[in-house]
């Protein structure tokens, strides 16, 4: 008698177990087909089941997917791809959910890669490719198919090696009055000085370096195609100090109810773009504001020529660069250096470095500046692994380098290589090392060697 209760208690746990995972199963339809439904994802996966688990289930999931206008495919050889690499169903089935022509948009994905295989052009490129299209598919953002990437295949980004801080340098016949500007009348502080330049802290983790044309890889004769977007809280009490220092403005500041932002754009000593700027509550900016509220603002120190009134300072910085094709530049940003958008303006998107620092690019049509084939300007990251970064970037020809070779600094104060992004723009990579004149700038950083 023992026995009998004993093996009937057996079987009903084994068969309550089964209705749970059946009703598991049911449970992320549920949750998938809402998602489906929303928008959020072209194509949804379920578990993986055996076919007989699906058959158990299959009418209530169509009811699910009929009440969320979804549609529902049973797959039993899953697309193979770097993004879940060994994901083999070995017998088992799963339900692809999906609504209008997703599901030939999945096909062709997989007859694409017959066909490369095939011909024997299934090269590593080609499956990258195809997983990437897999990942859009299925609503993955860039940023996270390029994680999935990274982790299963030998593919990198720049995001891979530590971006440390965001750096920009711009070129200038006269240092000595480009610097008492920035650190005097606009107060940033002075975090490094080399004598044929000079580095300045914009934002928490955004920095500038103004160089003396004679030293630089630019000089202040070619075109200024670049703006600094200067982020602040503090836009109006910006607009009636700087108007006492007799400053050029281009544009002046003329705030507008509903707008995205408001506004105002300076001249430098010697030509470049300032543009003082906060961004509003505002659709476009739906997930921008969250990540610029976590900034700090930086009022930089306080000394005796600083003309500054105090408790002034920024929280953020964007670099607006501009382009003739931007959803190249798009894709570049994306796919190269691992950036992730967190504004879209249309003609205009923003892409986050750092926590302070942003890129933007531009539509030379609309933009403050038209392309120009030379820019003075080169656009910097601060890295944490430079000679890794060098040696990917080397080996996989993922954008051309300027020279062969890394530089060494003076006195090895810093090591740095440079490249070339699509449409001509200076892009340098640099690491700063332990050395008097770099002490308060990798203080900053939060770097000790």
């Amino acid at each position: 008698m023992r026995f009998t209760i004993t093996l009937s208690l057996i079987i009903f746990m084994m068969n309550a177990c089964k209705t749970n995972q059946h009703e598991h199963h049911l449970g992320v339809i549920y949750a998938f087909c809402e998602v489906v439904n929303a928008g959020v994802k072209p194509l949804a996966l379920s578990e993986p089941m055996t076919p007989s688990d699906i058959e158990t289930i299959l009418e209530r999931a169509k009811d699910i997917a009929n009440k969320h206008d979804c549609n529902l495919y049973r797959e039993t050889e899953l697309l193979e791809n770097d993004l879940f690499p060994g994901a083999r169903l070995d017998g088992k089935e799963i339900l692809l959910i999906y609504q209008g022509n997703t599901l030939e948009v999945y096909k062709k994905i997989k007859a694409d890669k017959t066909k490369l295989e095939e011909r024997g052009e299934y090269s590593e490129s080609a499956r990258r490719e195809i997983s990437k299209r897999f990942g859009r598919l299925l609503g993955y953002s860039p940023k996270k198919i390029n994680q999935l990437l990274s982790l299963n295949t030998d593919f990198r980004t720049l995001s891979n090696f530590g971006i440390r801080a965001s750096n920009l340098f711009l070129y200038y016949k006269d240092l000595s009055q480009a610097s008492n500007f920035y650190s005097n009348i606009l107060g940033m502080e002075i975090v490094a000085d080399y004598g044929m330049a000079t580095i300045l802290r914009l934002a928490k983790s955004s920095y500038l370096i103004l160089v003396d044309e004679k030293y630089g890889m630019h000089n202040s004769s070619e075109a200024k195609t670049v703006a600094i977007a200067l982020l602040t809280n503090q836009l109006a009490e910006w607009n009636a100090y700087l108007k006492t220092q007799n400053v050029q403005i281009k544009y002046g500041y003329h705030p507008k109810e509903g707008g995205a932002h408001d506004g105002f754009v300076i001249v430098d000593p010697e030509g470049y773009l300032l543009e003082f700027e906060t961004f509003k509550q505002h659709p476009e900016n739906e997930f921008f504001l969250p990540v610029l509220n976590q900034n700090p603002t930086i009022t930089g120190s306080k000394h005796e020529k600083r003309l500054t009134p105090e408790g002034l300072g920024f929280h953020s910085t964007i670099t607006w660069l501009y382009y003739k094709d931007l959803l190249s530049m798009q894709h570049f940003l994306q796919d190269v250096l691992g950036l992730e958008i967190v504004a879209d303006q249309g003609w205009a998107k923003i892409y986050q470095v750092t926590p302070s620092g942003f890129l933007g690019l531009v539509d030379e049509m609309r933009g403050m500046h038209s392309y120009t084939k030379e820019k003075a300007v080169t656009v910097s990251f601060i890295i944490d692994d430079i000679e890794s970064w060098y040696e990917y970037a080397k080996s996989n020809h993922i954008f051309p380098l300027r020279s062969g070779d890394m530089e060494i600094g003076p006195e090895s104060k810093y090591k740095a290589f440079v490249g070339y992004d699509p449409e001509g723009y200076f892009l340098e990579f640099d690491k700063f090392y332990k050395h008097p004149d770099n002490s308060l700038l990798l203080e900053y950083l939060n770097l000790e060697f």
